[in-house]
């Protein structure tokens, strides 16, 4: 039996759904909502109907977000160009309370612009029944325009209570999303159960190989293609491949899998266009779900709501050791885990599992003196741990300035040269996280086993900020593998922010632009020195040298067509911005470049250094037993065979793969560490608290 029940609004907002109705059920009005036990929330979203046209076609590009207060705990896919989606995606959320609504907005994906309004409405949860399924609709309104019809969104919810021990072993996930990214962050809420739990099942590896017959978007016939990738919260953006159709991208990227079924990879391609919006090629999706683990697959996916197809290699294979744990259960100080993972980055098992070069422990014990985040002078503290795209959290420490979490987290490590950063945020229940410090620390300046102090920095890590943090971090590695892994391309981080139009950066970059041209205009003069015959044994070798290696060179001019497109004001300012964008990322690029070859030199990463004096003196006695001749010709039969060997390999340059790894000279700032402030040593503050 159907019927129809309003449900409670903020907004005033008449919300009409219909609910089965199953006479064994137990409805929730006998649970007293000052209940303190927990519930699980199952949200199956349905579909939409007749939803609101925002975009000039006459279409729209929805997606819905979940809101329990105040926080968003819920965001689905985007259904491009669809006034009736459907979505069948599932949501499980626990809740501490019924006295919170489930909010339930609607929007209209614009990318790079403010999404437009699609409608809102309210959930009341106590009208739900227990343990029972439940079909509801809800009615979409505006509050500003509540006699607008904005459509109706279909779901099926089940509440279930979550009592006793079933509440003591359950980790909450919750997400908070930065308002200036629009990126969301997962954060986990561990049980004081003393476990070690796996917190993702699996790794998806995605290699991104071309694209074919892709749809012209441009008036010359041709496109700017690049794809996004979803799976969960987390995300991925290729890069820009310009006027073609058959983009050849090579790209590779993992995702996590914390699904045992697997999960959908929505994946989505767009036209670049400098100025306006960038326009929609096709989308395509990947049922994980459907694919063996262990195993390399090769997927040719058409694009729907569009042409052309995408060329995939994806690979499921099974977790890394990553977890979290009580300070009191510690791998390295149990001997028999600690001989084990010794014996595992042992000299003697170089090529087993190259990707697998070390095992990172970082033990969060306490932070003291942070900032006050709060208007009771207090702050809500929970630490974020990242290496990479790995990424963990600890509890939340409520109204507290000098936190103790005592956690232990263990990664993989992939990458000797990767970074270990340590965010600390406030956390608010009505809003997104606030920013209390972070510290920066390479791997490879790690001093095993040492508790020290850091000084947190500014989100550029050009500065102190309030407060220090206690860490404890250990470093097993196989040198022989680092080293191999050095060359190789550098896994990019799919959650950096893109880059923003800067006067303050720019200037930067400029002056550091600046500096490399003056060490050239310095060769220049020394060469010029050279001609003048100021030293003639300098200016005779020189000479001999010049004989021997000039050649003549042709130059080419070439002429870059011109767009003969009226653009409106707008546009103008739009593609003055990309252009100025460019230019700074160029500048930063080309003075990165010249910053690396000097700390190479100069032993900034001492590893690095000694690499590179290993790599010329190999290559020194080589050349003496070798004939020049013959290992040219044995590089240039790799390099032309290589796509006959391998079709699907990702391109790279080793000398480009090394010097990604040295650092430039901002990120030698970032990385240094500062002094703490001796009042924040363990022997003055026991003082001051028996003072």
């Amino acid at each position: 039996m159907l019927y129809s029940c309003k449900l409670k609004s903020a907004c005033n907002l008449p919300v009409i759904y219909n609910k089965k109705i199953n006479t064994a059920g137990t409805s929730n009005a006998d649970v007293p909502l000052a209940d303190p036990g927990m519930y699980q929330l199952d949200i199956t979203l349905r579909r939409g109907q007749s939803l609101a046209a925002r975009d000039r076609g006459g279409t729209s590009d929805p997606y819905v977000k979940f809101k329990i207060g105040g926080k968003e705990v819920f965001r689905s896919k985007i259904i491009h160009k669809n006034l009736n989606p459907v979505w069948e995606e599932k949501a499980c959320l626990l809740v501490d309370h019924l006295k919170e609504p489930l909010y339930i907005k609607v929007f209209d994906y614009d990318f790079g612009l403010q999404d437009d309004f699609m409608g809102s409405a309210f959930l009341d949860l106590t009208q739900l029944e227990l343990n029972r399924p439940t079909d509801v609709t809800v009615t979409l309104k505006d509050p500003h325009y509540p006699d607008h019809d904005l459509g109706m969104i279909l779901l099926s919810v089940v509440l279930t209570p979550k009592e006793g021990e079933h509440r003591d072993v359950t980790m909450l996930m919750r997400k908070s999303w930065k308002r200036s990214s629009k990126f969301q962050t997962q954060s986990l809420r561990l049980s004081d159960v003393h476990r070690k739990p796996h917190l993702w099942r699996g790794i998806v590896s995605i290699t991104l190989i071309e694209g074919r017959d892709l749809k012209a978007m441009d008036s010359n016939g041709l496109s700017d293609p690049y794809v996004k990738f979803r799976l969960g919260h987390q995300k991925y953006k290729s890069k820009i491949m310009p006027k073609t159709l058959n983009p050849q991208w090579r790209e590779q990227f993992d995702f996590h899998l914390y699904e045992e079924r697997g999960g959908i990879i929505d994946i989505t391609a767009w036209d670049k266009d400098a100025g306006k919006r960038d326009d929609f090629i096709g989308r395509c999706q990947i049922d994980l779900s459907a694919l063996s683990r262990e195993q390399t697959h090769k997927l040719e996916l058409q694009l729907e709501e569009g042409e052309g197809h995408l060329v995939l290699l994806v690979t499921l294979t099974a977790s890394a050791t990553v977890s979290i744990s009580d300070r009191s259960i510690n791998s390295l100080e149990d001997p028999k885990e600690r001989e084990e993972i010794l014996k595992r980055y042992s000299p003697l098992r170089i090529f087993h599992n190259l990707k697998d070069v070390g095992f990172l422990q970082v033990k969060v014990i306490r932070a003291e003196g942070l900032m006050a985040a709060d208007v009771t002078g207090k702050s809500d503290p929970f630490c974020v741990v990242e290496l990479n795209n790995d990424r963990l959290l600890t509890h939340t420490v409520y109204k507290n300035l000098n936190p103790e979490w005592n956690k232990v987290f263990t990664f993989n490590i992939k990458d000797i040269h990767s970074v270990l950063e340590v965010t600390v945020y406030d956390e608010d229940r009505d809003r997104s996280a606030d920013f209390l410090g972070k510290v920066a620390i390479p791997l490879l300046s790690i001093q095993n086993g040492e508790q020290k102090a850091y000084v947190l920095k500014n989100k550029q890590l050009t500065g102190p900020t309030k407060g220090v943090i206690y860490l404890e971090i250990d470093v097993i590695f196989n040198a022989v593998k680092a080293s191999l892994r050095t060359l190789i391309p550098k896994e990019q981080k799919y959650i950096e922010e893109e880059n923003r139009l800067s006067k303050q950066l720019l200037l930067r970059n400029f002056i550091r632009m600046k500096r490399c041209v003056m060490v050239l205009v310095n060769a220049a003069y020394y060469i010029n020195s050279c001609f003048d015959w100021d030293s003639p044994a300098r200016s005779l070798a020189a000479f001999v040298v010049v004989e021997d290696m000039l050649e003549d060179e042709e130059e080419e001019d070439d002429k870059d067509d011109k767009d003969s497109e009226k653009k409106g004001f707008i546009n103008k300012i739009y593609a003055i911005q990309e252009v100025c964008i460019s230019v700074q990322n160029i500048l930063d690029e080309v003075a990165s470049f010249g910053e690396r070859m000097k700390n190479t030199f100069n032993w900034t990463v001492p590893f690095l250094s000694w690499l590179a004096i290993v790599a010329l003196c190999a290559f020194t006695v080589i050349l003496y037993f070798i004939p020049l001749r013959y290992i040219v010709l044995v590089w240039g039969i790799n390099k032309f065979t290589k796509k006959l060997r391998s079709p699907y390999a990702i391109d790279n340059n080793e000398l480009l793969d090394f010097l990604s790894r040295v650092p430039s000279d901002v990120q030698v700032v970032q990385y240094q560490e500062l002094k703490p402030d001796p009042s924040h040593s363990p022997c003055k503050r026991k003082k001051n608290n028996l003072g």
